[in-house]
């Protein structure tokens, strides 16, 4: 490989950083490889940051070439992603990855129904907020490699949120990641479909060919790596146009397990401005409803801006929900239990749920084709939301397990 300049570097310095590091590679016309390590946890992890950067070296046949690393505490999975980006800055040639291990908690899987009432957004190049995300109890993580990263750091972001994919313990939550706006976004899903994604957010979305351009590329790499477990789809309509063809892509793919709305960039091709109020975004919301429940999916809303406003984003929760809105984005994890609270049935919603829950049970073990609650007639919609709702009043610590029981006496 023919290096594009004699030295690269990677990564953040500074007495600000933590759990990240800065790496510096100089090529030499000659010498051994020498490393200067700098680092915060020396002591306890100095010789083992050495031994992998000597690994990585022979990794990428690296030879006469003085590194330079900053530690401020990075963990092993960002100190390879912030090397192997400084090797790729050299040599832009190079397509060997360096994979760490994959962590033996990150195998689980999901599905295209599972409860997604909160979703928690990660900048993609700031791994110092990943290792405890997941113990907020989020029903989503989501690795950002669009809007929260600069344009001269997407190369880092990408190794960045592929290393974290296989390494970070997401506590159970959905693994969730928004690539960027089509076509850049289609080279980011190399990145990630090999490594366990369980939902891909797709920004900006305006017609249903990008959802069908997402959807082959993630075909080809799931043949190619041999993936057996099916990627899901949540496009976020952020436009006037996209708003208008909500239902299009909406039914753009069968992968598609909701729809979302970004309501900052939707406010702004308006050229209004966002309130709390949402008048000016009602009709975009509305459309995005009924799209979603047209086609059979989840809709889910917007983030909420102020993390100091925590009775605004009960509120606006509360407002989500009575539109249908299923979930609420989150930006920072102390909205992430405000969230699951407002969005908790109430206890008429309970009880009303239980009957038709029971009555639906009692039902199904008497082979009955048809369910009624008194003279009502209940049909599969009714008995799904009810369903949901005691998943939700179950998740909240509202009923126990055996809420039967006490039911039937």
């Amino acid at each position: 490989m023919k290096p594009a300049a004699n030295k690269a570097n990677a990564g953040k310095s500074g007495p600000d950083v933590r759990s990240d590091c800065y790496v510096e590679i100089e090529l030499k016309k000659s010498g051994e490889n020498k490393i200067n390590l700098k680092s915060k946890v020396e002591i306890m992890y100095g010789d083992s940051t050495r031994k992998l950067i000597n690994e990585m070296c022979n990794f990428f046949e690296l030879k006469h070439a003085e590194i330079t690393i900053e530690d401020s505490g990075a963990l092993p999975g960002t100190i390879m992603a912030r090397f192997e980006l400084a090797v790729k800055r050299l040599f832009p040639d190079c397509e060997k990855e360096f994979l760490p291990e994959f962590n033996k908690n990150n195998y689980y899987k999901t599905t295209k129904e599972k409860l997604r009432r909160s979703r928690l957004y990660l900048p993609g190049n700031e791994p110092k907020f990943y290792p405890n995300a997941g113990l907020h109890g989020p029903d989503g993580i989501i690795l950002d490699l669009e809007d929260s990263v600069a344009v001269t750091e997407k190369d880092a972001a990408q190794l960045v949120v592929r290393n974290s994919l296989r390494t970070i313990d997401f506590y159970g939550a959905e693994r969730m990641v928004r690539i960027n706006q089509l076509p850049q976004g289609l080279d980011d899903l190399k990145y990630i479909v090999p490594h366990n994604v369980h939902v891909i957010l797709i920004p900006k979305v305006e017609s249903a060919d990008q959802i069908k351009q997402v959807e082959e590329k993630v075909l080809e790499l799931k043949k190619e790596h041999g993936i057996k477990n099916d990627i899901y789809f949540m496009p976020i309509i952020e436009s006037a146009l996209g708003t208008l063809k909500a239902y299009e892509i909406a039914i753009a793919s069968k992968f598609n397990c909701a729809l979302a709305i970004g309501l900052e960039d939707y406010t702004a091709d308006l050229g209004v401005q966002r309130t709390n109020e949402g008048t000016e975004s009602i009709f975009a919301r509305q459309m995005l409803v009924n799209a979603a429940k047209a086609a059979g999916i989840q809709a889910i809303d917007t983030v909420f801006s102020d993390v100091g406003d925590m009775e605004g984003l009960r509120a606006s929760v509360i407002e989500a929900k009575q539109l249908g809105f299923e979930g609420k984005g989150c930006i920072h994890p102390r909205q992430v239990k405000v969230v699951h609270e407002a969005i908790a049935p109430e206890e008429k919603e309970i009880v009303k749920a239980k009957k038709i829950v029971l009555a639906f049970e009692e039902a199904e073990k008497k082979g009955l084709g048809v369910v009624s609650l008194g003279t009502k007639m209940i049909d599969a919609p009714v008995v799904k939301r009810a369903q949901n709702t005691i998943k939700l009043a179950l998740l909240n610590g509202l009923i126990n397990n055996d809420w039967r029981k006490d039911e039937i006496g």
